[in-house]
């Protein structure tokens, strides 16, 4: 059963990763009743353990109406309660716009938001609130069942919305395909049904800029980036570990004693002549 469950999380993590752009490290939205049924259960270090659920380094996060909604009815949780708030305090405290205090549920659906642009992992022990979640696309949900934590399979709803998003980018629109007609002329046996005021040149440059943002919004509600992130890696020289050592020339020991040889005889030649100019010298002065 722990294989299967945590295939199943694998695969629910990479639909989040490729289809919504989360990142490591994933950032958990932690509700307080998770807080505290880590606490009761002694599922510690909680950092380690949801990473071993998500796969990856995890950053928790949780909002300030969350710490106050647990100071106000920690009391009647026991006397773990302490140990809650000091956990709850620990983490990471997420941005909410709320002057006054509202409640934990409240506030969380508001960080999160239409669209989870934070790619927040949201984890509560609250039923509703994980349905609630579910329907909202690129939102998933982890809770905790005794001494074991599991990540919600992604709903149908987040299904469809990845689907209908996909078929949006593919098909080409009215806008675009006026913008490629006018670069590429196409001829006009090709031409579909132009609203008017095509030929204004105003007008195709409103529309160009109306099909530009089309496809931006359409590619950002699913945060996922068109260019490369990274550069290509491309070839380099050899490795120089890889490589022979150039040979150096030794000496030839040979060449060189023919080399001195040849110095002695021509040393001895010119004292030879010499010594033959001398006497030829002294027998025409005698």
């Amino acid at each position: 059963m722990r294989v299967k469950r945590q295939k199943r999380h694998r695969k629910s993590v990479r639909f989040y990763t490729a289809c919504y752009g989360f990142r490591q490290p994933y950032k958990v939205l932690c509700d307080v009743t998770f807080v505290h049924h880590l606490v009761t259960n002694r599922i510690t270090p909680a950092d380690k353990a949801i990473s071993n659920v998500l796969g990856a380094p995890v950053l928790l996060f949780t909002t300030k109406c969350a710490i106050t909604e647990l100071k106000q009815h920690g009391p009647m949780l026991g006397p773990s309660y302490s140990q809650s708030l000091e956990a709850a305090n620990s983490l990471i405290t997420a941005r909410c716009d709320h002057e006054s205090h509202v409640s934990a549920e409240d506030c969380i659906l508001d960080v999160v938001g239409q669209s989870n642009s934070e790619h927040f992992f949201v984890a509560t022990q609250h039923v509703d609130l994980r349905r609630k979640l579910l329907k909202i696309p690129g939102v998933p949900a982890i809770y905790a069942l005794r001494t074991a934590l599991l990540l919600e399979s992604p709903s149908d709803a987040q299904h469809q919305f990845v689907k209908a998003s996909e078929e949006q980018r593919l098909h080409m629109t009215d806008l675009e395909y006026k913008m490629l007609k006018k670069k590429m002329n196409i001829p006009n046996s090709l031409k579909i049904n132009d609203p008017a005021g095509e030929e204004d040149g105003s007008g195709d440059r409103n529309m160009e800029a109306q099909a530009v943002a089309k496809r931006d919004t359409a590619r950002i509600g699913l945060g996922v980036k068109d260019k490369v992130q990274f550069k290509r890696k491309r070839a380099k020289g050899p490795n120089p570990l890889s490589c022979k050592k150039k040979k150096t020339k030794k000496p030839d020991l040979h060449s060189a004693q023919e080399g001195k040889d040849g110095d002695a005889t021509l040393r001895s030649r010119k004292k030879r002549s010499r010594s033959r100019k001398g006497k030829k010298t002294l027998e025409a002065d005698g």
